[in-house]
């Protein structure tokens, strides 16, 4: 069963390893706990996580983010992210959701699903009309995935699309 579980001390081990794991920076998606040890992902990143989703201790310039693990089954296969809402530059770049598919599970149809429940999450969160999204132009396939969950390019740069998915 393919579900999304918001980040918990109930499931640390399987989300330390991940984590631990996730890139620095993958398509965008950054991870500054990449290579964190176990003390410290229980010590600081765990805890960063959940007081961001309460808003608590954000960093100049954050908004609140919930960090969310996209499970099948009992195995962690993704990490989706949604902001709450967008400040200047969120409008202007990441936008409200960011995720991160682990390598061998991509071309599955894994982002596709994912990216639909969190969809069905954010619609309860977000005050915007529209959900933000950003994608790089060479990742086609996490295009595809944002297109086939009803969003549009709604401008482009050199690098990047700007994605809108209606509520």
């Amino acid at each position: 069963m393919l579900y999304l579980k918001k980040v918990n001390y109930e499931d640390i081990e399987k989300e330390y390893l991940f984590v631990r794991d996730m890139p620095v920076d993958e398509n965008g998606l950054t991870n500054p706990y990449h290579g964190v040890s176990r003390e410290e992902f229980e010590s600081k990143a765990l805890p960063e996580m959940i007081a961001f989703q309460k808003g608590e201790n954000l960093p100049e310039g954050y908004v609140p983010e919930t960090f969310l693990f996209f499970w099948n089954d009992d195995v962690i296969i993704g990490q989706f992210r949604i902001r709450h809402y967008l400040c200047e530059s969120l409008r202007t770049g990441a936008g409200h959701i960011g995720y991160f598919i682990k390598k061998e599970f991509r071309g599955k149809g894994f982002g596709k699903e994912g990216l639909r429940q969190m969809l069905q999450i954010a619609r309860e969160i977000i005050p915007e009309e529209e959900i933000y999204l950003r994608v790089n132009k060479d990742n086609p396939a996490s295009l595809q995935v944002m297109l086939h969950n009803g969003g549009y390019i709604k401008y482009e740069d050199k690098d990047k699309f700007y994605v809108r998915i209606k509520k």
